[in-house]
């Protein structure tokens, strides 16, 4: 097919059992990749994503190509828990596949996931990032400073 006649739209969507059945081949795909602990099974949280979405916590953005799924960005979206004056957005999950990767088209995800956070009141997005797959230039090249590093332990090796 001619990349020309390709459709590619982002879209805001709710988050409903529908939209996470539709997204589980990514999901699986995105675990696959980025794994760090690849013993540890992905098990989404249906009921979890599904109540804070309903709740009002969480905004899932979409890639389509053509209408297919083809990548998402799931955010967290509440008043900080220290500055309560503070509308802050904190990444989930941020999936492109990567046959789309290198086209620029993350960067421009990710600017539009930007805008429609900020059209809401967010006055801050934190995306935190795998150093085995780092898009940290992307995210500079977009505005975005490095403000901390994440460290984790697996308590049950001893």
């Amino acid at each position: 097919m001619n990349s020309s006649t390709i459709t590619r739209d982002f879209v805001q969507a709710d988050v409903t059992e529908a939209l996470i059945d539709e997204a589980m081949p990514l999901l699986e795909a995105h675990w696959r990749e980025i794994s760090h602990y690849p013993d540890i099974p992905l098990s989404v949280d249906r009921d979890a994503y599904v109540m804070a979405a309903r709740a009002g916590f969480v905004r899932a953005y979409l890639c389509r190509e053509d209408g297919a799924l083809r990548g998402y960005a799931v955010y967290f979206v509440r008043k900080h828990l220290h500055y309560t004056t503070s509308l802050t957005a904190v990444q989930d999950v941020l999936y492109l596949a990567p046959e789309l990767r290198g086209q620029a088209l993350g960067a421009a995800f990710i600017q539009w996931c930007d805008e429609q956070l900020w059209a809401e009141g967010v006055q801050v997005v934190t995306h935190h990032v795998k150093l085995a797959h780092d898009f940290g230039p992307t995210l500079a090249a977009l505005g975005y400073e490095q403000v901390e590093a994440m460290w984790q332990r697996r308590l049950d090796r001893g």
